[in-house]
Order: structure tokens, then C-alpha cells, then sequence
């Protein structure tokens, strides 16, 4: 059994982390550290936990974590793990990151795009990008995770075969995304009040979004030359749940049923990720509460173009079951460990 902690107690994505966590037969959760309610206990600000996490939050204790937990979650703002993270390396405690703090290998453009000091390289250096259909055997490795954003891990796994495989021009990449108002946390802002949301759909971070260069990153690394995209956002009225709808010109002459066949070839050791059959598109709700991936494909003929669909649930996939899937890997455990929960539906 692994002693977990869950620094940044009281986000939505430890309260994520603490609900899958409850089904995992090798993970305990020993503390929940937060710096601005320890001593308090989580049942009270989430009442649905009674029963399931008691024990008052606690301050944050490097020498104390490094004794007593094998694994930390870091379910914290940006800003944050990078400067926590470098104090375990001189121990065997693993770190996985669910912020963006170490996404990004290059500390100038960390800087630019969260206008925040950055981790240090070597920091960096030593953390793998958690995507497991992409760095399984990395992973497998690994001491430290920094754990996809919620936008990335749609629109890499809906791009990565097509960018691979040549079939689609790298440098004709559009992605519209959508999200629920949990990807923006749990404080209270204008942008998600509900006046604002309800029968209201909001573009947001037009050119400025952070998950711009972390998804060209990895793309270019796909495709072994830059690449740079046009993403664009949209809040939505709802409260969990994400698509990125992508298009991009095709390099090959493919049908639909071609491309879904390589596709469905591609991901077929990834139980995560379910490639939908000729005509059938996904929707959000049909993952929701799952750490599923479901992609829809579509081959326009007549405009030389390919559409690819791909949700998540941007809590889970995008976010904590990931994380988990992260920790699996990590420990030798089977990857859907405590992840194999049906959607909720409807």
C-alpha cells in the first residue's frame, strides 16, 4: 500500500482525486495539505466526503511528507509545485504535477504564456510529460509527472495518429474547444458567476490561452518541426465536461473508414481511448465521470479536409484520473487501476 498525499486540498481536482482514490486497493491517502484552511477539516466546506476523509487538513511539512507518503498530487494553482517539487529530489517520494508549471521545457516560455517565474531546468529536465499513449515506457520510469492540461490531452490524442501517420498537413491545424465552468476552479469569478454562463456560450483567451504552446510542443515533437496552431476556447453552460472539434487539411487521398481503422489500430493497447465507428461522434456526456477518451472522425471529400471529435471529462482525463493513471503506470499496477468506472448517464 502507498501513503498518498494531496497538496492544494480543497480544488476540484483533489476533491477528484479524493473520489477516485476510494476505489484504488493500493493508494491510501495519508494527509491533504492546504495552505490556507490546515487545521480545518474538508467535510466542511464538502459535505458529500463525510465519512470519507475525516482527518483535519494539514500544513505543508517537506521533511514531514518525505517520512510519512510515497506519492504527492499536486492539485494546485500554477505557480505552485515548481517550487515544491525540486525540494523531494533528493528523495524517493514521486511528484505528479496536475498544474502546468512543468509542461513547458522551456522556462522563457513558461514565463511568457503564465507570466510567472518559472521551475528550475533541471526540474524540468527530469519531468515526463503524462501522457500514457504517447511516454507509456517513460512513465513507467519516471520520479516526477507533470500531468497533461485538460485541452491538451483532447486535442493531442485526437491529433497524434493523423500528425504521425502524415495524413494531414501540420501546419493547416485548427481546434475549437469547449469546456464546462469546473475548468475554471472552484472561486467565484465574473466569467463563471452563473448570470454569466447560463444560456451563454463565451470566447475566452482569444491568442493568449496556456495551453497553446503545450500543445504545440508536443505536436511539433510528433512531427519533428514546428508547428503552430489556431486554438480557440468557448466557456459553456455546464459543469464538467470538454471537446476539442479539430480541422486540418488533408495530405493523402483517405476515406473515413480508413482513417477510423488507423486510428482504431493505433490506440488498441490504450484502454482509455474509444475511436467511434463511421458516422457515430461522441458528446460529452457520454464520458462523464470516466477517464475516457471517445473520437469521432469525419473525412470531408468534397473540402479536402479532415474533422476530428474528441472529448474527455476535463476533471477526470483532463485532470485526476489521469493523475492516477500517471501513478499506476509509475508503480508497476495495471493502468486502469481504479479507473474502471462506467460513464455517468444521462
Amino acid at each position: 500500500m502507498k501513503e498518498v498525499a494531496i497538496i492544494g486540498g480543497t480544488g476540484y481536482g483533489a476533491i477528484e482525486l479524493i473520489r477516485l482514490l476510494g476505489s484504488h486497493e493500493y493508494m491510501h491517502i495519508n494527509k491533504i495539505i492546504s495552505h490556507s484552511r490546515y487545521g480545518e477539516r474538508l467535510a466542511m466546506f464538502y459535505p458529500h466526503l463525510t465519512e470519507f476523509y475525516d482527518d483535519p487538513m494539514e500544513e505543508l511539512d517537506i521533511d514531514r511528507l518525505k517520512e510519512e507518503v510515497d506519492i504527492i498530487f499536486f492539485a494546485t494553482p500554477a505557480g505552485v509545485a515548481k517550487d515544491i517539487v525540486p525540494k523531494f529530489c533528493d528523495s524517493s517520494v514521486q511528484c505528479i504535477d496536475l498544474s502546468g508549471d512543468l509542461r513547458l521545457q522551456s522556462r522563457k516560455v513558461y514565463e511568457t504564456w503564465y507570466e510567472k517565474e518559472a521551475a528550475p531546468q533541471a526540474t524540468l529536465d527530469n519531468a515526463i510529460y503524462g501522457l500514457p499513449e504517447m511516454y507509456k515506457e517513460k512513465i513507467r520510469n519516471a520520479k516526477v509527472i507533470s500531468n497533461p492540461g485538460c485541452f491538451p490531452t483532447s486535442a493531442l490524442l485526437g491529433l497524434i495518429p493523423a500528425i504521425e501517420h502524415q495524413i494531414i498537413s501540420p501546419h493547416s491545424i485548427i481546434i475549437d474547444g469547449k469546456t464546462g465552468v469546473s475548468g475554471a476552479g472552484g472561486k467565484a469569478t465574473t466569467m463563471t458567476h452563473y448570470s454569466e454562463t447560463n444560456e451563454n456560450v463565451k470566447p475566452y483567451k482569444i491568442g493568449a490561452h496556456q495551453h497553446i504552446p503545450e500543445i504545440e510542443q508536443y505536436l511539433s515533437a510528433i512531427a519533428t518541426e514546428e508547428i503552430k496552431t489556431t486554438f480557440t476556447t468557448h466557456l459553456i453552460p455546464m459543469t464538467r465536461g470538454l471537446i476539442c472539434t479539430m480541422y486540418a487539411t488533408l495530405e493523402k487521398r483517405v476515406t473515413t473508414k480508413e482513417v477510423i481503422h488507423l486510428y482504431q489500430s493505433y490506440y488498441e493497447a490504450h484502454p482509455f481511448v474509444r475511436v467511434r465507428e463511421e458516422g457515430s461522434f461522441p458528446t460529452t456526456k457520454e464520458v462523464c465521470g470516466s477517464n475516457f477518451c471517445d473520437i469521432g472522425i469525419h473525412v470531408n471529400e468534397r473540402t479536402n479536409q479532415i474533422i476530428i471529435a474528441s472529448v474527455i471529462d476535463n476533471l477526470v482525463k483532463g485532470a485526476s484520473g489521469q493523475a492516477i493513471q500517471n501513478a499506476n503506470l509509475m508503480n508497476g499496477w495495471d493502468e486502469d487501476h481504479g479507473l474502471q468506472n462506467i460513464p455517468i448517464y444521462p
